[in-house]
């Protein structure tokens, strides 16, 4: 199976369990590595045919700045199952990070790996 990877898409978004934070926009990080079948698109040199990681990028960017969390697990679990969903991808591996949540540490967050990388959706 190919892989198509996003790294570091950055997501300006409410997200937390605090009180404060409910009051402010924070940044969120993704790195997405998703499996796809390439060679369709390969050797048709066709778009429709790729994942198109720029419809990746808009549909992560927009769903996690049009919904509210508490928890970095529940954004990273609803944005693999969309992904999967929207685009059949049968295989995903998603960290997501929240930069500065913790001090003196550089980044928190978690990695989620969904799907079967045979290409079969589990």
């Amino acid at each position: 199976m190919d892989i198509v990877f996003i790294e570091k898409l950055e997501v300006f978004t409410t997200i937390g369990v605090y009180d404060w934070e409910k009051e402010i926009i924070q940044r969120l990080v993704f790195d997405l590595k998703m499996g796809h079948d390439n060679r369709p698109s390969a050797l048709t040199d066709d778009i429709t045919k790729a994942l198109d990681y720029s419809a990746v990028a808009k549909l992560v960017t927009d769903f996690a700045q049009n919904n509210i969390f508490e928890l970095v697990e529940t954004m990273a679990e609803q944005v693999a199952e969309l992904l999967m969903t929207t685009f059949g991808i049968p295989w995903i591996s998603l960290k997501l990070s929240k930069p500065g949540a913790v001090a003196n540490a550089a980044t928190v967050g978690v990695y989620i790996e969904r799907g079967q990388r045979d290409g079969t959706l589990a």
